[in-house]
């Protein structure tokens, strides 16, 4: 679905925005439509996460993480972009690895609800969508990032299926019931966390991925964006 636009708004590089909540499938999707597009890839998160592994690098407790704590360990982290995507990148250095570490992953929610964080994210996004067409994922990315893009797409999938898929990812392996059940309960707690910054757009596609393929959700989001852009 498209929104109602300016000829300006045309003449800009299109933008695909797609959200949903934690683990919907939303970067590894976006990567994936970004590459056959042809577009570079934006991922929110990242930049959430970098901003949180600098603030662990600089205060490794659990102490003294206030919005100004965070965005001045924030001025360590770039954009950098890449031949496909943009790398968030901490003190000039690819730190890929530590960004999806658990230290990170326990701490970043809480740093993502900080407004004045994500005024920083959402600044440094934007600017990097000035140049060229890209797709950005995240939260908010089609209501308070780009409120003017002519794609959005909201990504849901039932808890079970959510978690199954962040296990596999993380595990490399068939996770046991057990294992999924745990992290169901644990989704269903971040969920809760993120739910304000976790809303669809009144104009944007509504997919549901509990029983799609990865390949139908990509195949899905180009055809829309191929609309969009004739």
């Amino acid at each position: 679905m498209t929104s109602p636009v300016s000829a300006a708004e045309r003449r800009r590089p299109l933008v695909v925005a797609i959200d949903g909540p934690a683990a919907s499938g939303k970067s590894s999707t976006a990567k994936w439509v970004a590459r056959v597009l042809g577009f570079r890839h934006v991922d929110s998160g990242a930049l959430y996460r970098a901003a949180t592994a600098a603030t662990l690098r600089a205060a490794p407790g659990d102490t003294g993480w206030t919005e100004d704590a965070v965005l001045a360990a924030a001025a360590a982290v770039t954009l950098v972009p890449g031949e496909t995507s943009f790398h968030a990148h901490l003190d000039g250095v690819d730190a890929e690895e530590e960004l999806r570490g658990g230290a990170v992953t326990s701490r970043v929610s809480l740093v993502a609800r900080m407004p004045r964080v994500r005024d920083w994210v959402n600044a440094m996004v934007r600017r990097a969508a000035e140049g060229s067409p890209v797709v950005v994922d995240g939260r908010d990315m089609g209501t308070a990032v780009f409120p003017h893009a002519r794609v959005k797409v909201f990504l849901v999938a039932d808890s079970w299926e959510r978690a199954k898929r962040r296990l596999v990812q993380r595990l490399e392996r068939v996770p046991t019931d057990a294992e999924i059940a745990d992290e169901v309960d644990a989704l269903v707690q971040r969920d809760a966390k993120d739910e304000a910054q976790t809303r669809q757009a009144a104009d944007a596609v509504l997919i549901d991925t509990t029983y799609l393929t990865q390949e139908e959700q990509v195949e899905r989001i180009v055809a829309i964006a191929r609309a969009a852009m004739r």
